[in-house]
């Protein structure tokens, strides 16, 4: 993990929580981590909840000065118009959202979005001011036959075609390893971390490359961040499961008492 690069915890709600879930929920992370001084100047802490939590979201945090950030957990290609049941980013903007989530395997796999449909989302979040988490990776039967940084890779080149330098976050999640309990190993995340650093700076330059954060995504739990965030081209974790758990996500969020 890179000195300049400042570390993102990031946590995935999926569809868990209503509006009055999220602000309890929201109000006992922001106490817990408070007690237990956590600098958000050294490891930003991020919520992804569903869209109808977003706006409770905001004025809890704005109202009560807390220093978590927030997305949204998708976007549309579109930016206004006749699409029923999508939600623009200048939606998520005015909400006060800073990020938003873009292809992750949920919906790759459930909602069949294609690469070209991953780089239109990512398109039109910068359109409007939303850093895009970019969501890559590879299911067990890529890792057979194509090998461990070729998918996520190749999905990554093909989010950003045609796409100039922009502030973006990369979050590298093995697919096999969402939600199994069977994370990848330190050693296995930044093989892949590492292959994704050399495909920006190959598309952006060296400099842009070294300063955008990835994310290591796929059973990600207080037990394992430590050793995932001793490597140099890991800067983060998307956390899913566990993020719904206040004790082991502020846990995770506070994994620099435990790296050495």
């Amino acid at each position: 993990m890179a000195v300049d690069r400042r570390p993102l915890i990031a946590g995935n709600w999926k569809m868990n929580f209503d509006h009055l879930q999220a602000i309890a929920f929201t109000q006992k992370l922001a106490w817990t981590l408070r007690d237990a001084n956590h600098d958000y100047a050294t490891t930003e802490v991020a919520i992804f909840p569903p869209f109808t939590d977003l706006r409770s979201i905001q004025n809890l945090i704005e109202g009560d000065k807390f220093d978590l950030a927030y997305g949204g957990q998708d976007v549309s290609s579109h930016d206004a118009g006749a699409y029923t049941g999508e939600v623009s980013g200048s939606f998520l903007k005015a909400l006060g959202a800073s990020y938003v989530l873009i292809g992750h395997s949920e919906r790759r796999q459930y909602h069949a979005e294609t690469d070209e449909i991953v780089r239109a989302k990512v398109e039109a979040s910068l359109r409007h001011d939303l850093i895009p988490i970019i969501c890559v990776g590879e299911t067990e039967s890529d890792l057979e036959q194509f090998g461990p940084s070729a998918v996520p890779v190749a999905q990554l080149r093909a989010a950003l075609s045609g796409i100039a330098e922009k502030d973006i976050v990369i979050a590298y999640e093995p697919v096999w390893a969402i939600g199994t309990g069977k994370a990848a190993t330190d050693e296995q995340a930044e093989q892949v971390c590492g292959a994704l650093r050399t495909a920006l700076a190959e598309a952006w330059g060296m400099a842009p490359a070294e300063s955008t954060r990835i994310l290591y995504g796929g059973s990600v739990k207080a037990t394992n961040i430590a050793a995932l965030m001793r490597q140099p081209n890991i800067d983060g974790a998307l956390v899913g499961g566990a993020s719904l758990d206040i004790s082991e996500f502020a846990s995770i969020c506070r994994f620099l008492k435990h790296v050495v």
